[in-house]
């Protein structure tokens, strides 16, 4: 609720500091006496419109600071939350406006965006007047009211919402891959086919490219080989004269005291390395090709390979892993029809499932507005709009406008003479009419508005008597279950205040006029409502009638 409203430099106010409380509280004093500053006050710390105008004259800058008791789980604090705000049991909302209109926000003494401001204001109170209201005349509020009052949750409704729309999403970004694969299909099947009979290997290139140079230089490189041989086998075997030589000196090496031993090991190792180095020759002879028709063929398979590479651009060895990878391309599309026919089976599912949950969700809210209707009809004769009607309008929406909170489009619609088809609450009820039909509706909706705080400006406005007495009643009940303000001129809605304050204004030494408002003891209520009942002037019998108003009990 509403804890405390402290005003510095606003119009006509210098200085303010008011303590609320619980229950219904009502504002009186004579017109002009600033109790439209109150409320304009108020705005601003809730968020509204500011305008350098509101400052006093002579002032820099006027401040307003709105102090709210809140739950801890009062949807203010989610908010806060949003915005790493820290909240507390005590919510502070500030504005401060200068001279020159700029304006500043603040939230528990943290700098914030007016929006932020005005969007947890809504969420705080709500301020119904003669030409402006908020809240119910936003037919977007109209769903979640009706969802509220008839104890529907939206909740599995936005489950299955959020799983159809990833349903669809899912079928939507197969029909985009598929159907950019199959613009493709063609050049992937030639590539396919063009790898496939190429059919690379890893390395191929070099190994190639090392025949190729070989083949090339395959005349010299036998010469170099044959001249090779023959000075290993001139004049004998190089071999068979180390063994020899060995031999020799084997037969004497026990008699020149082992000095010959590493001559014998050397011509040992030099006569194995001459073996085998006849043998690798030999090896390397006979694989020498000096076939043009061979050299042909590895020239015209690098030639392919390395064209079919700068085709795809890139590297000769990659071609193995393009193939791979086009080849599951190509397996994907031939795939992708039972993948994308699959999703569709599940976005159909889902859809089916949403219908049925939004069409359950339908029923039930036509049944909470007939309710609803029949409440708020029952409120209406005594509020002097016996002859009005109420309709709460459950539409059933086209599948393009669905969203997670169902089929329905919901508003609340009025009539106010017999014979006029009901419309729109905020453009068929004139400004009293509005007040009374928004007083019904809260009477009804107390007890499930997340908003604690209710301001209602002049809502008795053009009623009096039997009426004006119906409309403290309520206010009174409505009170209970919510934190109530009221500014008004009737007596009978006065009397009805847990709290009274009056609003006047006052001239200082310097004949300046200053708003000022006054907490009223017993006494001074029954006076006030006397010249409420009476005019300027106050009589017994004035004060009798406001006694009597007084002293009836609370309904």
């Amino acid at each position: 609720m509403l804890a405390g409203l402290s005003i510095r430099d606003v119009v006509l106010i210098d200085r303010l500091d008011l303590g609320f409380r619980p229950g219904l509280s009502v504002l009186t004093g004579e017109t002009g006496a600033g109790k439209s500053i109150l409320l304009d006050s108020l705005g601003l710390a809730l968020g509204a419109r500011s305008e350098s105008g509101l400052v006093r004259q002579g002032a820099n800058q006027l401040s307003v600071s709105a102090e709210f008791s809140l739950s801890p789980d009062h949807p203010a604090f989610a908010i806060l939350a949003e915005q790493a705000i820290d909240g507390a049991p005590d919510l502070v909302l500030r504005r401060v406006v200068s001279a020159d209109g700029r304006s500043r926000a603040f939230v528990n003494d943290q700098p914030v965006s007016v929006g932020l401001l005005r969007r947890l204001g809504e969420c705080l109170v709500e301020i119904h007047g003669q030409f402006e209201s908020h809240g119910l005349l936003d037919p977007a509020t109209h769903r979640d009211v009706l969802d509220a009052f008839g104890a529907v949750d939206p909740m599995p409704l936005r489950a299955a919402w959020r799983q159809w729309q990833e349903a669809v999403k899912a079928r939507r970004e197969a029909d985009e891959t598929l159907a950019k694969a199959r613009a493709e299909e063609d050049f992937l099947r030639h590539a396919v086919e063009e790898l496939a009979a190429l059919d690379p290997r890893p390395g191929e290139e070099t190994e190639l490219a090392e025949r190729r140079g070989v083949m090339m230089h395959g005349e010299k490189l036998l010469e170099a080989l044959s001249a090779a041989q023959q000075s290993l086998t001139h004049k004998g075997e190089v071999e068979s004269s180390l063994r020899a030589a060995q031999r020799a000196l084997e037969r004497v090496a026990d008699k020149a005291d082992g000095r010959l031993d590493p001559v014998i090991a050397a011509l040992d190792r030099a006569a194995v390395e001459a073996a085998e180095a006849q043998g690798l020759l030999e090896k390397v002879s006979s694989t020498i090709d000096l076939d043009p028709g061979a050299l042909e063929k590895v020239e015209e398979r690098l030639f392919s390979l390395r064209s079919v590479a700068r085709k795809h651009g890139i590297e000769v060895d990659a071609l193995p892993a393009l193939r791979q990878r086009l080849a599951s391309q190509l397996a994907a599309i031939d795939a992708g029809g039972d993948l994308r026919d699959r999703l569709a089976r599940q976005e159909l599912a889902a859809r089916t499932a949403f219908a049925e949950l939004a069409g359950t969700t339908s029923r039930h809210r036509i049944a909470a507005a007939e309710r609803l209707d029949r409440a708020v009809s029952r409120e209406l004769p005594p509020l002097k709009l016996e002859r009005a009607i109420f309709r709460t309008r459950v539409e059933t929406l086209p599948e393009a406008d669905w969203s997670e909170s169902g089929q329905d489009r919901v508003s609340f619609e009025v009539a106010t003479n017999p014979g006029i088809a009901p419309g729109p609450l905020a453009k068929i009820a004139s400004g009293g009419e509005l007040s009374r039909f928004m007083l019904a509706l809260k009477v009804v909706l107390a007890r499930t508005s997340p908003i604690p705080t209710i301001v209602f400006d002049e809502v008795d406005s053009g009623i009096g008597g039997a009426v004006a007495a119906a409309v403290g009643e309520r206010l009174s009940r409505l009170a209970r279950d919510l934190q109530i303000l009221v500014v008004t001129h009737s007596p009978q809605v006065a009397a009805q205040g847990e709290h009274h304050w009056h609003v006047a204004k006052s001239s200082r030494g310097n004949s300046t006029t200053v708003t000022r408002v006054t907490a009223l003891a017993h006494d001074q209520r029954r006076e006030e409502i006397a010249r409420m009942l009476s005019g300027a002037e106050v009589t017994p019998e004035a004060r009798a009638a406001a006694e009597s108003l007084l002293a009836r009990p609370a309904l």
